[in-house]
């Protein structure tokens, strides 16, 4: 299988299956916006899935370019990502009411639900990305400009700073 499918039939998916996700024009600029990024170069991915019955675990790397904005200047800051992902496909839960807490464990935390006839593989995908890439990026004028606009770095605000300030003085 190739391109980038957003969804895969469940009963069409084997263990052993490969698929590989390349991001056009179109759905890489979807996902930039998405995402807030200033431009998405690159975005593919591949994955071996394994099935369990109604569960499919998608393992693999995803590999991007992207452009983010300055979260200081607005300049733009390259980023590239290459990041392994094992996301794990389970039926919507049916059990739980809506006022009931839910206790996840570090293994909840990669649990994409399906709803019994299809798993989005491209979303989640698209979700790693999101939490792959610098939530905080900086270009290099950013101290530069922190420092312009009279805001202190963090060793000239911290703790140690003002030890330091009080042992000169």
């Amino acid at each position: 299988m190739s391109g980038f499918d957003l969804k895969l039939k469940l009963d069409g998916v084997r263990s052993g299956d490969r698929v590989d996700l390349i991001a056009d024009d179109a759905e890489r600029k979807e996902i930039a916006d998405r995402l807030r990024l200033l431009g998405l170069d690159r975005m593919e991915a591949h994955a071996v899935l394994e099935r369990d019955g109604e569960e499919i675990r998608a393992t693999g790397r995803l590999r991007a370019s992207a452009e983010q904005a300055c979260v200081i200047t607005g300049d733009p800051v390259a980023a590239r990502i290459d990041e392994p992902f094992d996301l794990l496909f389970r039926p919507e839960p049916t059990e739980i009411r809506p006022d009931e807490e839910i206790e996840l464990s570090p293994d909840d935390c990669d649990v994409v639900f399906h709803d019994g006839a299809t798993i989005d593989l491209g979303a989640a995908i698209a979700d790693t990305l999101g939490l792959a890439i610098d939530p905080y990026p900086r270009s290099a004028g950013a101290d530069a400009a922190l420092q312009e606009a009279g805001i202190l770095s963090e060793a000239e605000a911290g703790p140690f700073a003002a030890l330091a300030k009080l042992k000169r003085d």
